[in-house]
């Protein structure tokens, strides 16, 4: 049975947010302000913080610099994940990566269905590790992130989740 195994110890991990936006600052980005609250409150570190403009190359820029730092674990990324030309957070993360989850983006979506109907299909989130780095990508509304993180997120990012979690692959994941 899925859950949460009270018997084991919370072990928190260190999580950088990056908001992909032209126009957000930190005083009125929302989506950011909802993944740092909620990761805060399940026990996690806050490692950093970046808005990025909606440019692949700026993207790449700060993931591989956070991709490089050992103190971060988690990149969780909110915006640029729809169909316009300046949408381009899904190529900038797949470029990087070592190795895709493509159940993330699937279990997305459908969690979104349920939420938005087909209107789902415009999302592309994504998620995938490089570098022993879980790397994730939502949409930017608010009611995404919230969704990303309370149905997927918080239980793969807790190591009491059973019967399996991302946390409990990190010590192995240079193998």
């Amino acid at each position: 049975m899925a859950g949460i195994d009270q018997k084991r110890r919370f072990i928190a991990v260190n999580i950088a947010v990056m908001t992909v936006s032209d126009t957000r600052t930190e005083a009125d980005d929302k989506s950011g302000g909802v993944l740092i609250q909620r990761l805060t409150e399940a026990g996690h570190n806050l490692a950093a913080r970046a808005i990025v403009r909606d440019e692949a190359d700026a993207i790449t820029v700060q993931l591989k610099a956070w991709i490089e730092d050992a103190d971060i674990d988690v990149v969780i990324a909110t915006g640029g994940t729809g169909l316009t030309g300046r949408d381009v957070t899904p190529e900038a993360f797949e470029s990087l990566y070592d190795k895709e989850i493509s159940g993330f983006g699937e279990l997305f979506r459908m969690i979104s269905y349920d939420k938005i109907g087909t209107s789902t299909i415009q999302s592309r989130a994504t998620g995938g590790m490089a570098n022993a780095t879980y790397l994730f990508a939502l949409p930017g509304s608010p009611s995404a992130c919230r969704d990303g993180w309370d149905e997927i997120l918080r239980f793969q990012l807790d190591i009491r989740y059973r019967p399996c979690n991302l946390v409990e692959l990190m010590p192995r994941l240079l193998e």
